[in-house]
């Protein structure tokens, strides 16, 4: 499956750097892109990928719709449950075979010679085309944020705040993209950099609202609210109970993917047979404990769940700013600290949107380095800084039209 790289790879006993070369020079291929990244930095792309803090909140509607809150509270522990046994396969499989192709080359070892080239072609595009759709959906959200802080900060939609039309929406959208596309053209030290500055920002951001945003609420949610009830009220005609729970559920399978961001930057990473599958296991782990507190958090301001869901409230449906700028205002006489809130989540998201293009354009790179992708010589290329330029930018332009 893989197309050997022609290039002599040397070897010197006890040195990380050379074992990892040799040891991708094993599986087929030539070290093209420059290995530095630690294991701090390997799972800090990973864990902000997948940003809890983020994804609850941008997915945090449906949930409420379907199932509400003992969907998510309660759907959340039976979706860690079996994402952390995928997790765990992963992370063995990747210290096997670390190279950035991930899941596609894995598919092909373990298919057998029969069914190796299907079954990695295959999972190949579902793999990237996934990618794609995941960073179109950050930095879409990240947009959709932004516009709902400013009708929130001019008025909100009920006191003459500023809505803006989906044109501005999507130039926001597109500015975002273009600025992660940016951001990972530099070299791998300064994309390492952000990666653990979004790790950061996600691991304090979610800290900071667990305390404050129950802190701060005058009206709280019950214990058997936030875990027993079920909402069947979602005005969508849809009555049966199993297949409203399946619908809720997503909201906490949607927020714990991304962890295989460690394989794709795994070429990059030093002592790769380690620190992939430990930042697999490491970000998914925290991001499951840290998700769920954020999510009981949250959950635990949700009084009144048609008027949060209602599209005539002030921020024109979207659940969560509604309720932190309620709790806020109540408290407060002023809806700007919830505003501050909702800041925080926006920032997690900017990180998750440039970090997502750099796992698409990894997994993109070894794609085309095994002439899987159409113009697989152009995306194969690699920069004087050791970056993956072409398929960077392409991992960002497809969304500019789809969205």
């Amino acid at each position: 499956m893989a197309v050997s790289r022609s290039g002599e790879v040397g070897v010197a006993a006890g040195d990380t750097a050379d074992a990892d070369r040799t040891r991708l020079h094993q599986l087929g291929y030539k070290q093209e892109l420059k290995r530095g990244l630690s294991l701090m930095s390997n799972f800090a792309f990973s864990f902000s990928v997948i940003s809890v803090m983020a994804c609850v909140t941008t997915t945090y509607n449906g949930g409420l719709r379907y199932g509400g809150p003992a969907s998510m509270t309660l759907g959340w522990l039976v979706v860690a449950a079996f994402n952390g046994c995928v997790a765990l396969s992963m992370a063995e499989i990747c210290s096997a075979y670390p190279t950035s192709g991930g899941l596609y080359y894995w598919s092909a070892k373990l298919a057998g010679t029969k069914w190796a080239p299907l079954a990695s072609w295959v999972t190949g595009w579902f793999n990237i085309v996934g990618q794609w759709a995941a960073t179109t959906t950050a930095d879409f959200s990240l947009a959709q944020l932004v516009q709902v802080i400013v009708l929130l900060g001019t008025g909100g939609a009920n006191g003459g705040g500023y809505m803006a039309s989906k044109y501005v929406v999507l130039a926001i959208h597109g500015f975002f993209l273009i600025l992660h596309g940016l951001i990972n053209s530099l070299p791998i030290r300064w994309l390492s950099w952000f990666g653990k500055l979004g790790a950061f920002w996600n691991t304090a951001g979610a800290f900071t609202l667990v305390i404050l945003i129950p802190t701060v609420a005058k009206e709280r949610a019950s214990a058997k609210f936030i875990f027993t009830h079920f909402n069947d009220d979602n005005g969508m005609g849809i009555h049966g109970k199993a297949y409203i729970l399946a619908l809720g559920l997503l909201t906490s399978q949607y927020s714990l993917l991304g962890y295989d961001t460690s394989a794709h930057m795994i070429e990059e990473t030093k002592n790769a047979d380690w620190s992939g599958p430990m930042g697999i296991i490491t970000s998914v782990a925290l991001s499951t404990t840290f998700g769920w507190i954020f999510l009981v958090a949250l959950t635990s301001i949700v009084t009144d769940i048609p008027y949060l869901l209602d599209p005539a409230n002030d921020a024109g449906g979207y659940a969560v700013a509604q309720a932190l700028y309620t709790a806020f205002d109540r408290r407060y006489g002023s809806g700007v600290g919830g505003l501050v809130c909702v800041g925080i989540v926006a920032v997690g998201i900017l990180f998750a949107g440039a970090m997502c293009i750099a796992s698409n354009s990894r997994m993109g790179y070894a794609f085309s380095r095994d002439r899987a992708m159409p113009f697989s010589h152009v995306w194969q290329r690699v920069s004087k800084n050791e970056v993956p330029l072409n398929v960077v930018w392409l991992s960002g332009s497809p969304h500019l039209s789809p969205s």
